[in-house]
């Protein structure tokens, strides 16, 4: 295998880490916290933060690096048009996930002290979940958007 074929194989996989776990979590925090069920809340909350801890945060790195390198191998100007903007789209999402993490971080801390005070969530809960959709939703475009530039390569 060229060393090409093997650094897009790396890249894939990790994109589709990083895009899977990063649905998967906010689908399941979101759908959770829905509930407004303390405990599961609580517990989910403590999985997304785990799973974006194991998985996302690596892939966020070796996104960048096995993309610039693929190009570089490639030999495709670093300026072109959809690298020049995929580049753009992933440092929006990633500006965007950042303050995600450490959102779910607290929403994680809030639950878990709503549990042991056998309470229901209290308001601040609420307004980090608000703050958790509103950087979550162009995260996500961002990332879709990436796809497409990557599958499409446009001129």
């Amino acid at each position: 295998m060229s060393a090409y074929l093997a650094v897009k194989w790396l890249h894939i996989l990790s994109s589709t880490l990083l895009f899977g776990t990063g649905i998967g979590s906010a689908f399941y925090l979101l759908v959770t916290t829905w509930s407004k069920d303390v405990r599961a809340i609580a517990s989910v909350a403590r999985t997304v933060v785990w799973a974006d801890t194991l998985f996302t945060a690596t892939t966020a790195i070796v996104q960048p690096v096995s993309g610039f390198l693929m190009v570089h191998l490639a030999g495709y100007p670093i300026g072109t048009r959809w690298i020049a903007w995929s580049t753009a789209l992933y440092v929006i999402a990633i500006a965007c996930w950042l303050p995600v993490v450490w959102t779910q971080v607290r929403l994680r801390d809030i639950a878990r002290e709503a549990v042991r005070r056998d309470t229901a969530l209290p308001p601040a809960y609420w307004r980090w979940f608000r703050w958790w959709v509103a950087l979550g939703v162009p995260a996500f475009f961002a990332f879709v958007a990436i796809f497409w530039l990557m599958t499409v390569k446009p001129a």
